[in-house]
């Protein structure tokens, strides 16, 4: 399988195969190259609607010539974590942004974000993403301002008293039901209009399927979300070393 960057002939090629409808690996196979690869390669790129191979191509070289002149040379560049390629790490972190802001973040947010859920601490002060993103407090106090606002994050203090922003297992629950809540809002307002409109009229019924359809859809979200914090977040019991589960023998037979 061939390495190295993508040439300006293997995006056309992306191109045609977007303009075609191809899923990514298929378009990945035909170039014999990683699903992942074409996958990033588009997301950074303006998506699989917006895709353009040139501006792609220019925009790849933009940013390479970005990270030569900001990367510190010789002996004093950093280490990675855990053995990570430093580059693919960047390109994933592009990427993760890119989707991101297509949800509707701006790019601030979403870049705040995106270091935030890459980061093994799962948290970080203000300080710590101003060195690492290179910008504003001002910058990052507004994005972290909106993400809390959407409840994707929180804040809580270390032990040294500083103010930490934290992603973890609890924000995407919270920031689930939160979504919850205002589904449910959306279906009361949604009802009120009816009354206002005259429930027979074809405005009144369209609020009212608006209500049904975001009442349904809300409260199937809230249940979803306990569920998954029950399963997936919560340490199970540990059965004493030695000691039968109820209903079997020491043989693990049922009795």
């Amino acid at each position: 399988m061939p390495g190295g960057r993508l040439t300006q002939r293997e995006r056309q090629q992306i191109a045609l195969g977007l303009a075609d409808e191809l899923a990514y690996a298929e378009i990945a196979r035909r170039l014999d190259r990683p699903t992942s690869t074409i996958t990033r390669e588009v997301m950074r790129n303006g998506g699989p609607t917006a895709y353009r191979a040139d501006l792609a191509h220019r925009a790849t070289e933009r940013r390479t010539h970005r990270r030569r002149q900001a990367a510190p040379q010789g002996p004093q560049a950093p280490a990675q974590a855990h053995g990570r390629d430093a580059e693919a790490l960047h390109e994933y972190e592009e990427t993760f942004t890119t989707l991101l802001i297509q949800t509707g973040l701006p790019k601030m947010t979403a870049r705040v974000l995106t270091c935030l859920y890459t980061t093994d601490a799962g948290s970080l002060t203000a300080s710590e993403l101003v060195q690492r993103l290179q910008v504003s407090p001002a910058s990052v106090s507004k994005a972290i301002a909106l993400l809390e606002s959407q409840g994707l994050v929180r804040r809580e203090r270390d032990d040294r008293r500083r103010e930490r922003y934290v992603v973890d297992n609890d924000v995407w629950y919270q920031g689930m039901i939160a979504a919850a809540r205002s589904h449910a809002q959306l279906a009361e307002i949604a009802r009120q209009g009816v009354s206002v409109l005259g429930r027979d009229t074809p405005a009144a019924v369209r609020l009212e399927n608006i209500a049904r359809f975001v009442d349904f859809v809300g409260e199937r979200m809230a249940h979803a979300a306990e569920q998954a914090r029950d399963i997936l977040y919560t340490k199970a019991e540990t059965t004493p070393a030695g000691a039968a589960e109820p209903g079997t023998d020491q043989s693990g037979h049922g009795g």
